[in-house]
């Protein structure tokens, strides 16, 4: 069911309630009101007969002033047994307006007959009869009932259609908000949603465009780096191509030279030989930095520990007024390659922009293997320049850095300030 058949129902069964518990009340207090109005008029009756008629009766003229007595039946018993109706009558003065028969028979209750005695002058007994005729109440009280229900119908329906128009305008906006998500579903995160004059829905637009803002400068980053990554990765294999070119090449040709020269009888074998040993030694120099360049082979020989330290005594040598220290355990090694190779990474980047750019005095490097919970904690603190983040973060260096974390579901922290160094923290869990 949608939402706005149920809130039309829920109105309707509400509406529904207090409808019927507004009439049980309404009759319950006609009864109550037509019950009091009756016996107050029997009363009256009673009082100012008894007050009029202690003497003999004389003459039943005296009787006409009853016959403006409401809700009330007055009738003389004679004598001879003759019925006389002062007062009261069967029907209401106007029958057209009667109410309902239930409505009678739920307002009507039992009321008293009042019997009184009187003595003509020639001592013949008469009773005086009264009794309640509540007709005439009832038919008000249903008049006043049937305006009380119209007035409450009136204004349960004006309540329906404004709470009908307000569910409309909210759904228009809740439509509206939903097509926009939509549209960010195919990746137009330039899409923005208009303002709501209902606040609530206002924050909802508010917040899918900051979300929209943020997807879009996310992809701008991550295009940005990916293009970066690539130019990376062309230069890097133009550049293995070019010492490929200048250093094998050119190597290979000299010994394919002395290998030629070597065949003469009055060559110096002796030189030659210790010449083409030179060459090897230093291609095999050559063969080792380039694939140190690719994928150190320490990290997989000897294990992340002492590729971490390896890593610190080359950048002390390169960096002798650098104070670099590391303190990590020897339980690192047993990590997973994935996982393995992307901390040095971010290790590896952490020192390089030191280098270029903090002239930092001190580095520590500190990476630690917990159990309870499993997480490897790293933290890389200087006591460089620092930098204001919101600046930095144009670059690719950093940016690197939290692509690599984030791809190992690990959460980073970067604090930095002008003159204060910076700190890099980085909490990865471990399955």
């Amino acid at each position: 069911m949608s939402l706005r058949n149920q809130i039309i129902s829920r109105i309707l069964l509400s509406s529904l309630c207090i409808l019927l518990i507004g009439g049980a009340i309404a009759i319950w207090q006609a009864r109550q009101a037509v019950k009091k109005e009756v016996d107050a008029s029997i009363n009256m009756a009673v009082q100012l007969i008894s007050l009029g008629l202690d003497a003999p009766v004389e003459d039943l003229s005296r009787f006409s002033a009853l016959q403006q007595t409401r809700h009330l039946s007055i009738q003389l018993l004679k004598p001879d047994g003759q019925l006389v109706h002062f007062s009261g009558a069967g029907q209401p003065s106007h029958p057209e307006d009667m109410p309902p028969a239930w409505f009678v028979t739920w307002v009507r209750s039992e009321y008293p007959k009042v019997e009184h005695q009187l003595h003509t002058r020639d001592g013949k007994p008469m009773t005086l009869v009264i009794q309640a005729q509540p007709l005439d109440e009832i038919t008000e009280v249903w008049e006043e009932s049937v305006g009380f229900f119209a007035s409450l119908s009136l204004l349960t329906l004006l309540s329906f259609l404004a709470v009908n128009l307000v569910l409309s305008k909210s759904l228009k906006a809740i439509a509206s908000i939903v097509e926009a998500l939509r549209i960010i579903e195919t990746g137009q995160y330039r899409y923005q949603l208009p303002q709501f004059s209902t606040m609530e829905f206002d924050s909802i637009a508010n917040a899918i465009n900051h979300m929209t803002v943020e997807l879009e400068k996310s992809r701008q980053e991550n295009r940005a780096l990916t293009q970066h990554s690539l130019a990376i990765q062309e230069e890097e294999r133009q550049r293995l191509s070019q010492e490929l070119h200048d250093e094998l090449g050119q190597s290979l040709t000299a010994i394919k030279v002395m290998a030629v020269t070597a065949a003469h009888q009055r060559a110096d074998t002796a030189k030659i030989t210790s010449a083409i040993s030179d060459i090897c030694d230093h291609l095999m120099t050559v063969v080792r930095s380039m694939m140190q360049q690719l994928h150190p082979l320490v990290l997989t020989e000897l294990g992340l520990k002492a590729t971490l330290e390896d890593l610190v005594n080359h950048w002390s040598e390169r960096n002798p007024d650098l104070n670099l220290t590391i303190d990590c355990g020897d339980e690192v090694d047993s990590l997973d390659k994935a996982v393995t190779i992307q901390i040095f990474r971010v290790i590896q980047e952490c020192l390089t922009n030191v280098v270029r750019h903090a002239q930092a005095g001190r580095v520590a490097i500190v990476l630690r293997k917990l159990n309870r919970p499993a997480l490897l904690q790293l933290r890389v603190e200087d006591d460089g320049r620092g930098c204001d983040l919101t600046t930095v973060n144009r670059g690719f260096g950093l940016r690197g850095i939290k692509e690599r974390i984030k791809s190992l579901d690990g959460e980073l922290d970067i604090r930095s300030a002008p003159d204060s160094g910076m700190t890099i923290q980085a909490r990865i869990p471990l399955a």
